[in-house]
């Protein structure tokens, strides 16, 4: 692929992108819908350009011993950036990704191809279908990141989901996800009392203005049924480029107070960022 030429193509949810990166050789943005969705550096798939996958990372890398394998299952592949990480990090682990978006699956095993053994299976699915046919005590670590656009699908958010995701990871595994929101944070507020509602151990991380709420942002979500390495979470979040803090215990209690869990019967998409907050073009 010359690294220097931009590809377009139409996928299944609309037009993705990938646009390289005029500092780093073998580097690519993908968007969908003018909407960043993932970056990869084929060159040193360590090398996370967005916050919120660093964020992401870090929940990964405090799970389990440093460095020794995990069974991933992630929701929502993009180009497949964590798998990547993970992959690079942690040898041997067994990685499942599932995407619903099969024009953007081709896309990017054309141009952006993981490398051999990599241990990393990508299928074609439904988030929620794949995981609820997933067996009991069988993954380590969820991965949620999908959006269909630039939001979080309204099945992915529900009581009943959680529920499943706490049945899939092993004693001791964690949930982590993506999501995004703006004050007045219902959305977020919500997703928040319905994990709380399953697991019983549960944090954000998130920078400090966009839980204030002075804009929209990325916000990670971790649930665990054992007692997650808050301070460690802490300090690396806060050493990143554009730092982050861990909200958890009461601090988090009174950020959801007043909110339910969320069933599917009542369950909603995180909502549109304002502007095309996401956007680049």
């Amino acid at each position: 692929m010359d690294a220097s030429i931009p590809v377009s193509r139409d996928v299944d949810w609309g037009t993705a992108k990938l646009m390289p990166d005029v500092d780093r050789q073998r580097a690519w943005l993908l968007t969908v819908n003018g909407a960043p969705q993932s970056y990869v550096d084929l060159d040193d798939p360590t090398h996370l350009e967005f916050e919120y996958a660093r964020r992401l990372a870090h929940v990964l890398d405090t799970t389990g011993e440093p460095g020794a394998p995990l069974d991933l299952l992630h929701l929502g592949g993009g180009a497949l950036t964590l798998p990547r990480y993970v992959a690079a990090t942690r040898p041997g682990s067994r990685q499942r990704v599932v995407e619903a978006d099969r024009g953007l699956i081709a896309l990017v095993a054309e141009h952006l191809p993981l490398p051999a053994g990599s241990g990393v299976e990508v299928t074609a699915g439904d988030a929620r279908a794949v995981l609820e046919a997933a067996p009991d005590d069988s993954a380590d670590v969820i991965v949620a990141d999908v959006f269909g656009g630039s939001r979080v699908p309204a099945h992915l958010t529900s009581l009943e989901y959680a529920r499943t995701a706490a049945r899939v990871l092993r004693p001791g595994g964690r949930y982590v996800a993506n999501l995004a929101d703006g004050a007045p944070f219902d959305f977020l507020r919500g997703q928040v009392a319905t994990y709380a509602a399953v697991f019983p151990y549960l944090c954000l991380i998130a920078e400090g203005p966009m839980l204030r709420g002075r804009r929209f942002g990325n916000a990670v979500l971790v649930a665990a049924d054992t007692e997650l390495p808050l301070a460690v979470l802490a300090r690396r979040a806060a050493a990143d480029a554009f730092p982050a803090r861990v909200e958890d215990g009461p601090g988090l209690a009174r950020f959801a107070a007043g909110a339910a869990p969320v069933g599917d019967a009542d369950a909603v998409a995180s909502p549109e960022p304002p502007g095309g907050s996401f956007g680049i073009g």
